[in-house]
């Protein structure tokens, strides 16, 4: 009877109770999802926008319970024996990603309203959902199994989601090679965590960092292999170049809206699947992945800001082309922080979430100026915002706004000090050389955005002959639109009025 007792006991304490209050913004956004998709087996094809509200209800739902967990201090699965691993941990590290991805949702959702009249309306919010649900998981997770199946709860829906314009030849090519490209990230990815494993032992982010410390010798190569090949799936993930040739082609054959939502919300999960296993599981590997990670972010920088030069305002898409080159050149400035914490301390990590928040303003905002401008103007070209301020004047100043900001110009005050944060980053590192081509590349990017700020104020000219029928001009704007470039413009004028805040952040410790 002792006897099982004491293994009554045992097996008690090794089952830990679940706190729901910490897993809450992924779980509620998960249960959106199977709630919006067996309701629409039961309403009316004329009722089925209101399907979209729901998702838009269950977004801000899921950002509301951010808020009882501002402390950052809960975890949950954790390990009972002496160490104290979690595979949850909702720190501030968390936190802050989890409100971007829940914001960049619910924006994405916002611009998708009225826009799926010819999508399965069901399918696209369940999808939309359901990958919302992935990315709030992801920086919160804290050991490798974990940390893969968010990633692919966040990405696989996002396959769908750029292929789901049924009989567009174009949507269904883009959403082939965002798979393909994918699949083998995912592939090496985990490869690589396999190798970790069998190293190490365990899955758990800090356990890993404190026995790559005292990895026997003939396991060295392995865990070292276990190591670059992780990175090499994260970068594809995060459009590093030469991992980024899926970007544009998929940009312009997604939905905008989507468009939009991998810009911003596929790279920060990207972006903090990387932070996580290079500075919580890998810091005893700096020495590896800190170089490497300063030539990625120089090479994808000049790659992205390049190509982005090269697009002719006459081409088909050529806005949408440029805001997808864009987001390859900021996915640089993004990896400059991260290499730099290599050199330096895990502080420098602030720069990089702090350059995150302000990219996620005003690219969403950007693509949802596009999304308007694409209302009346089907070919998207940058010849199309010729003359925006002449026919819709709030929209031309909040897009020359979201430009400015991107391009680190006043009155983007927000764009100037997270740029200047970046680049004291590499500077503090020592990574000089870093820093100077970031500057290169600052004033390469200033002349395609001041090009297209620029036309937004010039005389309207005659739209030249194109194979797409006249559009009707469109005088109403809708309301979810309106609202979502409203909320951009707001928060961007917000934080330009207030850098310090982002001054203040960039130094915090976020784990």
């Amino acid at each position: 009877m002792t006897v099982a007792a004491d293994s009554a006991t045992g097996a008690a304490s090794l089952v830990q109770s679940v706190d729901w209050l910490a897993i809450a913004p992924p779980v509620i956004a998960a249960s959106v999802a199977l709630l919006v998709l067996v309701a629409d087996l039961f309403v009316e094809e004329r009722r089925k926008p209101l399907l979209g509200y729901g998702a838009v209800a269950g977004l801000v739902a899921a950002l509301a319970m951010l808020v009882p967990l501002r402390a950052g201090d809960r975890s949950t699965f954790c390990l009972t024996g002496t160490t104290q691993a979690c595979s949850y941990t909702a720190d501030h590290f968390a936190l802050v990603i989890q409100a971007l991805v829940l914001g960049g949702a619910l924006l994405t959702a916002l611009l998708s309203i009225g826009d799926t009249r010819k999508l399965p309306a069901g399918e696209f919010w369940f999808l939309l959902l359901s990958s919302a649900a992935g990315a709030a998981l992801l920086p919160a997770a804290r050991d490798l199994a974990t940390l893969v199946v968010a990633l692919e709860v966040a990405s696989l829906p996002a396959f769908a989601l750029v292929g789901i314009k049924r009989g567009d030849r174009r949507s269904s090519e883009a959403a082939l090679k965002f798979f393909l490209s994918s699949v083998v990230a995912t592939a090496v990815m985990l490869l690589g965590v396999s190798f970790v494993y069998a190293a190490t032992g365990t899955m758990h982010l800090t356990e890993i960092a404190a026995r790559l410390d005292d990895v026997p010798g003939q396991l060295s190569t392995l865990a070292e292999a276990g190591v670059v090949l992780t990175l090499v799936g994260f970068a594809f993930k995060t459009a590093a170049a030469p991992f980024h040739f899926w970007v544009p082609d998929t940009y312009v054959g997604a939905p905008l809206p989507i468009a939009a939502y991998l810009s911003v919300v596929g790279k920060a999960v990207g972006f903090s699947g990387l932070i996580l296993v290079t500075v919580i599981a890998f810091p005893s590997y700096a020495d590896v992945w800190g170089p490497a990670l300063a030539v990625l972010a120089a090479l994808t920088m000049t790659v992205g800001n390049l190509a982005a030069l090269r697009q002719s305002a006459t081409r088909a898409r050529s806005a949408v082309r440029l805001l997808a080159w864009s987001s390859v050149g900021q996915a640089g400035y993004l990896l400059v922080p991260i290499a730099s914490a290599a050199y330096s301390s895990d502080a420098q990590i602030g720069s990089t979430v702090a350059y995150a928040l302000m990219y996620a303003v005003v690219n969403l905002g950007a693509f949802a100026v596009a999304a308007l401008v694409a209302r009346t103007h089907p070919g998207n070209r940058l010849g199309d915002y010729r003359g925006l301020y002449a026919t819709r004047p709030l929209a031309a100043l909040a897009m020359g706004f979201f430009l400015l900001c991107l391009a680190g110009l006043p009155p983007g005050i927000i764009g100037l000090f997270v740029k200047v944060t970046v680049f004291s980053s590499a500077v503090d590192a020592g990574l000089g050389w870093l820093a100077v081509v970031m500057a290169v590349n600052v004033v390469i990017a200033l002349y395609y955005y001041l090009q297209w700020t620029a036309a937004l104020f010039r005389a309207p000219e005659p739209s030249p002959a194109s194979d797409e029928a006249p559009a009707a001009p469109v005088h109403r704007v809708p309301a979810p639109v309106t609202l979502a470039i409203a909320l951009t413009a707001v928060a961007g004028i917000t934080l330009s009025g207030a850098p310090q805040l982002i001054l203040r952040f960039a130094t915090l410790s976020l784990f």
